[in-house]
């Protein structure tokens, strides 16, 4: 019997396995960037490193036409967003939740035809990071959280957190590789452009320790 989902020598099993290797696409994804504000700084792990590579992809989300949600844990107690992750021409989501899909950031996504894919930025990968990525993974998302841009108070929560979210499902990339995945092709008309945020290396996070246990 023929496998009415078969188109030419593709089977739909085919095309699920393309559909889930992680591809990043400009047409699909959104930018989400948690909770970098000011009263974190002086606890956070690499905390300006963190807000360093979280700008450069909110300077490509721009230049590439990728929305972005933002959101402050609680800002009248902990402060308002750093001013050098560049954010300030977008509205910032006041939560007391630890996951950024609240009921303002879900009317959000509904009214951008609810993406399938998030980038995720910000801190602290245990908590906001870890509880926002299981409601988007619940919620049928896939969730590309950018390593060398999220954080913790400490190496160790860090650390665990990103491998706990890594067996839930999540992807785990960097600044960069999201920034050459975005673009694809050399000949991409915003190429230049991205390749000028790449012109020095992203800075080191620390997180050569966790790479033993990939």
């Amino acid at each position: 019997m023929l496998d009415t989902c078969s188109t030419g020598a593709v089977t739909c099993s085919q095309t699920e396995n393309m559909a889930n290797i992680g591809r990043l696409s400009t047409k699909d994804a959104v930018l989400f960037l948690c909770d970098m504000q000011e009263k974190f700084r002086p606890n956070i792990f690499q905390f300006p490193n963190i807000v360093s590579n979280a700008a450069r992809l909110l300077q490509a989300s721009r230049l590439l036409g990728i929305p972005t949600i933002l959101t402050e844990q609680y800002p009248r107690g902990l402060g308002p967003t750093v001013p050098e992750l560049g954010a300030e021409d977008l509205k910032a989501h006041a939560k007391t939740a630890f996951t950024m899909m609240i009921d303002d950031v879900e009317m959000e996504l509904q009214a951008l035809g609810n993406p399938r894919q998030a980038i995720i930025c910000g801190i602290e990968a245990h908590a906001c990071i870890a509880c926002t990525t299981f409601d988007m993974l619940e919620r049928g998302m896939e969730v590309h959280i950018v390593a060398d841009a999220v954080s913790s108070r400490s190496q160790t929560d860090r650390l665990f957190a990103l491998s706990r979210l890594k067996q839930s499902g999540a992807y785990l990339t960097t600044t960069e590789a999201v920034l050459l995945q975005l673009v694809q092709d050399a000949k991409h008309p915003k190429f230049k452009e991205i390749q000028k945020l790449m012109a020095h290396p992203s800075p080191d996070t620390n997180l050569l320790a966790f790479a033993s246990t990939l």
